[in-house]
């Protein structure tokens, strides 16, 4: 039997500007499976980062409750929020959010260092992970001299280091090039296939949704569209 690893059951979230109430997200219920790759699409405004940062433990909804692990995480306190962010789910950001005067290397390890990994496991890790997303030549590098696509890498490699169940992405490929974005949406599709890496990526670009085997489609805070893609890319 499939295992659930996130739960979303009738999750709103209402911004206040000033005297009016904006609804974000509105109503919104869904659930993902071990080792599924889910896309949420919608235009800019659709609510998609709102939910991504809800359920990353990054924000709470304003009703409606977040499970992780069939863990209700929407009441737990900041402290625990941030224990949970660290060890269960690995981000992976537009910007890259790299470490400028980290190397590749110690940017991967950062999230291991934090959590107190034993030294001889850092370094055995980062230095398969670097291997894994292609940069093993360059683990000595600075960001600054990395490809976008690079930087991009590294930080899938970062989000993977604490071994996380979920691996978060919200517009992964929002500054590369659409040579580069495919070659980094190839990555998170071996990570899904090859190590049964359950992920949720956010974008607005179809195309780039097409990578996964679920796409749920949000237009105004609300889903209108959440079923398994038909269009799959199998090359």
């Amino acid at each position: 039997m499939d295992k659930t690893v996130l739960e979303l059951r009738d999750v709103w979230k209402v911004y206040k500007m000033d005297s009016v109430e904006v609804p974000a997200v509105k109503g919104i219920s869904f659930s993902v499976q071990d080792g599924e790759f889910v896309a949420i699409v919608g235009v800019s405004g659709s609510g998609k980062s709102t939910v991504l940062n809800m359920v990353g433990a990054l924000d709470v909804p304003t009703k409606g409750l977040v499970f992780l692990d069939d863990r209700e995480i929407t009441q737990l306190p900041e402290s625990e929020l941030a224990r949970i962010r660290g060890r269960k789910i690995g981000f992976v950001f537009q910007t890259f959010n790299l470490y400028p005067t980290l190397d590749v290397h110690d940017n991967i390890a950062l999230p291991m260092r934090i959590h107190e990994f034993e030294e001889k496991e850092i370094e055995r890790k980062a230095k398969a992970l670097a291997r894994l997303v292609g940069l093993e030549e360059r683990i000595r590098h600075l960001p600054a001299q990395l490809s976008g696509g690079e930087r991009q890498r590294v930080a899938i490699a970062r989000a993977l280091s604490a071994d996380p169940s979920m691996i978060l992405a919200d517009e992964p490929t929002g500054n590369l090039d659409t040579k580069t974005s495919h070659e980094i949406l190839e990555l998170f599709k071996e990570l899904h296939e090859k190590h049964g890496k359950t992920i949720v990526l956010v974008t607005h670009e179809p195309d780039i949704a097409e990578y996964a085997g679920r796409i749920i489609e949000l237009k105004d805070g609300k889903i209108i569209h959440d079923g398994k893609n038909h269009k799959k890319r199998e090359h």
